[in-house]
């Protein structure tokens, strides 16, 4: 019974029966067993075999090996006896952090700078110790490999700025995180992964299954402003652990998803069907959802988009044309729509000639978590005013992170609504589950939440 739950290993059997074999065997049959021995042994130790697994395991290459000293199977050795609880992580996750560093030495190289050196595995040992919950190996394997951050702006995991509201998130080294480590009620066993100086915002990791939380999943923290328990916290999930947390991010800055913007990562989302070409003109968006600003009680889910209007360089300079206004088609995830018109374009109008590109940020608010625009610019002519002609803006999306909710609000459920308002931002723009005991996963098209326009408010 046990060999079938456990590995079955030649050298874990008990002799006497392996020599009461043997004895049948005549002295060829035992010079020919030594002599398979010898040989496996010999391949066991093969170069090609080893080498192999330290690229497929460690990353390592020729060059690691020559300054090594040793044979390849003495570095894999070497590796497995520091990092071997991490087998499964390591490779995955330090090609992420050189993808990601390489990346950054050519667009961001200041940021370079502020990455610290991996923990050791003592210095984890006694953060377990110091917090009282056990940290994933996946966290503690990227930790091996850099110990997060310096506290210094730009922050790696991403910025964001609008006319007065900047973002910028840190992320944070294992010392300081345990500095944060939550024990209140609404947030306990929760660890920090970033920090933001500005807003005070950061992204929390459950180190346990408790009040809501699925362990390891990491999370905006966003308190119900409308609940008389402060231990009442929403989540915004953004991981369900710390390696897909991690490489997705990762993916999303090497492949070129979230843009740089004066030596810093953006966080707007481009979806690479979100253009449309009018003649001359290209208009493509990106958006971004913004939880520092966005609450799920009241339902009040605030995104930004940034757009960019360019016109061929090989348009003709008789093209060249100005914006006089736009018009926005607005439909919320439960079917409303609002149609809305302005002068320019957050106070521009800005002039296209040919290869000129014009950017700019504005932002919305809902009350639904999920909605999309669309409409169209009118620009005229500069050579002959009376041309008048529209230029389409595509349809884009903007759909909140899923949240959950807290099993104290989903034992009783929340009858409070935003009421409907009908007013405008200063640019003539909008501002636009089941519950089980991790409390209600909610997302797209949730039902329970009747649409309502509220005001921009930054």
């Amino acid at each position: 019974m046990a060999a079938a739950t456990s590995e079955l290993r030649v050298d874990h059997l008990p002799s006497d029966p392996l020599l009461h074999i043997l004895s049948f065997l005549d002295f060829r049959d035992l010079v020919h067993c030594s002599y398979v021995s010898r040989r496996l042994n010999e391949l066991s130790k093969h170069n090609p075999l080893w080498r192999a697994l330290c690229s497929k395991h460690w990353l390592l290459s020729d060059v690691d090996r020559l300054q090594s000293g040793v044979s390849w199977f003495c570095l894999f050795k070497q590796y497995y006896r520091d990092l071997g609880r991490y087998i499964q992580f390591y490779p995955v996750l330090k090609r992420a952090w050189e993808q990601l560093k390489s990346f950054l030495q050519q667009r961001c190289p200041r940021m370079i700078a502020s990455l610290k050196e991996g923990a050791t595995e003592v210095e984890l040992n006694d953060i377990e110790a110091q917090i009282g919950c056990r940290l994933p190996d996946d966290y503690r394997c990227s930790y091996r490999i850099h110990n997060g951050q310096k506290l210094v702006i730009p922050g790696l995991m991403g910025s964001m700025s609008l006319s007065n509201h900047y973002r910028s998130e840190v992320l944070l080294d294992v010392e300081t995180a345990a500095g944060g480590f939550q024990q209140r009620k609404g947030m306990r066993r929760c660890l920090p992964l970033t920090f933001c100086f500005h807003t005070g915002l950061s992204q929390y990791m459950a180190l346990e299954p408790a009040e809501g939380r699925r362990m390891f999943e990491s999370f905006y923290p966003c308190p119900d402003q409308t609940a008389q328990d402060p231990s009442a916290i929403d989540m915004f999930i953004t991981g369900s652990c710390f390696l897909e947390w991690f490489t997705t991010y990762v993916h999303n800055v090497v492949t070129g998803e979230y843009p740089i913007i004066r030596d810093q990562i953006f966080r707007y989302v481009h979806d690479k069907g979100c253009v449309a070409t009018t003649d001359d003109i290209t208009v493509s968006v990106s958006t971004s959802f913004l939880p520092e600003l966005s609450s799920v009680h009241p339902p009040h889910f605030f995104f930004t988009y940034r757009i960019r209007i360019e016109m061929s360089s090989s348009a003709s300079p008789e093209a060249a044309c100005q914006l006089d206004s736009r018009y926005w088609k607005i439909t919320t995830s439960d079917g409303n729509v609002e149609e809305v018109q302005g002068p320019g374009v957050v106070g521009e109008f800005p002039v296209m000639t040919p290869g000129k590109v014009h950017e700019y940020a504005s932002c919305t608010t809902f009350s639904t978590p999920s909605e999309y625009m669309e409409g169209h610019y009118t620009f005229h002519r500069l050579a002959n005013k009376e041309e008048v002609f529209h230029v389409a803006i595509p349809r884009f999306h903007m759909v909140c992170p899923p949240f959950r909710e807290p099993v104290v609000r989903t034992q009783k459920a929340s009858t409070s609504f935003t009421p409907r308002l009908d007013d405008h931002d200063d640019d003539g723009e909008y501002c636009d589950g089941d519950g089980d005991d991790f409390g209600d996963l909610r997302g797209i098209n949730m039902a329970a939440l009747e649409g309502a326009w509220c005001p921009r408010h930054i």
